[in-house]
């Protein structure tokens, strides 16, 4: 698997190459979308949030939406996914969260993903790390995946290829 880091914001966004999926982690108390959401929401010109104030997504666990990026950014499909309450993320409801998009999007054959890995001020980052690396990137063996991550948190990601 190539892993790769970039920026957390648009100059990130934007630098993605050959990503065939971005995905999204949304929480229910997520106003305004923090994050990468957020660059995404804007790029999409609220299409997001025009979404989370219907109500058809809330950003419940296990709620699910499949966006176009519409041209607002070189990657093809946005997946949302809802992690529930910010204030009920634990390193397990992280790990189930990780697992489960690995899932969602191993079942839409994506073959390169972008993602913010989710729990940034919730949990410490070694024990994001170990959700992304044991819960997520077991279903992208082979696959490309490239993290948006702040400075920080990217000099713990390797770089790996294999």
């Amino acid at each position: 698997m190539n892993v790769s880091t970039h920026e957390l914001g648009l100059g990130g966004l934007d630098s993605l190459r050959e990503v065939d999926a971005l995905c999204l982690f949304v929480a229910e108390d997520d106003r305004p979308l923090p994050g990468i959401a957020g660059y995404v929401d804007w790029r999409l010109c609220g299409a997001l949030s025009r979404v989370l104030q219907s109500g058809f997504f809330v950003g419940s666990r296990d709620d699910s939406l499949l966006l176009p990026s519409d041209g607002g950014f070189t990657v093809p499909r946005v997946f949302v996914l809802g992690l529930g309450r910010r204030g009920g993320m634990d390193a397990a409801a992280l790990g189930e969260a990780l697992a489960s998009a690995g899932q969602v999007l191993a079942r839409a054959k994506v073959d390169a993903v972008a993602l913010e890995i989710p729990g940034q001020g919730a949990l410490d980052d070694s024990a994001r790390l170990s959700a992304f690396q044991e819960r997520f990137l077991p279903a992208f063996k082979g696959k490309k995946v490239a993290v948006l991550a702040d400075k920080e948190f990217a000099r713990r990601l390797p770089s790996r290829k294999g």
